[in-house]
């Protein structure tokens, strides 16, 4: 692959573009906005085709808009791939819960293509080995699997709540359509409906039940935290109910104790 200021000069010579050209088109969205840092001079653009120095982000989008290309596309040749944030997301670990829109801009995603015929859904097995082939999916191509009233947390590296059935680090699927609190007997606590919840201190994952105004947050029974009693809606909100999650079972972190928390266990 051609270095990204090269790769730049050749783009601008196919179409017809001398440097002059760019910084007229580029004066032109600097007065739109009325931020000279769209504008690109001779000079500089031409420290960007040889001499390897990398564009502020509003030059870059200039050069997108100018050039008739996708910003994402001008990132890459950069070595910045907004697609690889799937992968990347796992190497940061925020303390606190929180809804996660990190993947919403992604243009593809890679995925497994072709299984093994052997691969059989009612059995325990090891994905990665069962994926024959893995490709880079536009998103738009699994437009049709989508659903509006999905949206997507991730449980902190700190939030016990639900512990150990949503670990913290685990990634969520969230149904929004189920918001409202459903009361009943469960035979397992796998049946039990675990909802996403803003309070005014921030989101968590929960057993919810509802006693008149009030929104009862109920933790596992093995989880080091307390119940909590909050007015609803004012100091609390059922985003909806979890629905889908991915987990690690590893890299386990050691709890800090907190005021007020239940004593705490002994993690292995």
């Amino acid at each position: 692959m051609l270095p990204a200021g090269k790769s730049l000069r050749t783009l601008r010579e196919k179409l017809g573009l001398t440097m002059r050209d760019v910084e007229n088109s580029s004066a032109r969205l600097a007065e739109k906005y009325r931020n000279e840092e769209f504008s690109i001079p001779p000079s500089r653009l031409s420290d960007i085709e040889t001499k390897g120095i990398l564009p502020s982000i509003h030059r870059l989008y200039t050069l997108a808009v100018i050039y008739r290309r996708d910003l994402r596309e001008l990132l890459t040749w950069f070595g910045v791939d907004l697609n690889n944030m799937a992968g990347d997301l796992g190497l940061i670990s925020p303390p606190r819960s929180h809804v996660s829109e990190a993947l919403s801009g992604l243009a593809s995603v890679q995925m497994p293509v072709r299984m093994d015929p052997a691969f059989d859904e009612r059995r325990t097995t090891n994905l990665g080995r069962m994926v024959e082939q893995w490709g880079l999916v536009p998103l738009a191509y699994l437009a049709q699997f989508a659903h509006s009233d999905f949206t997507y947390g991730y449980i902190g590296n700190q939030d016990f709540t639900m512990y150990p059935i949503l670990p913290p680090g685990s990634f969520i699927q969230v149904d929004e359509a189920r918001n409202r609190v459903a009361e009943g007997t469960w035979r397992s606590e796998y049946e039990r409906p675990v909802y996403f919840v803003e309070t005014r201190d921030g989101h968590t994952c929960c057993w919810c039940s509802m006693r008149r105004e009030e929104l009862i947050l109920q933790p596992h029974p093995l989880s080091p935290v307390p119940v909590r009693v909050l007015r609803h809606p004012q100091e609390a909100e059922v985003i909806g109910q979890v629905v889908g999650v991915a987990m690690k079972l590893t890299e386990w972190r050691p709890l800090d104790p907190s005021p007020g928390s239940k004593a705490q266990p002994t993690l292995n």
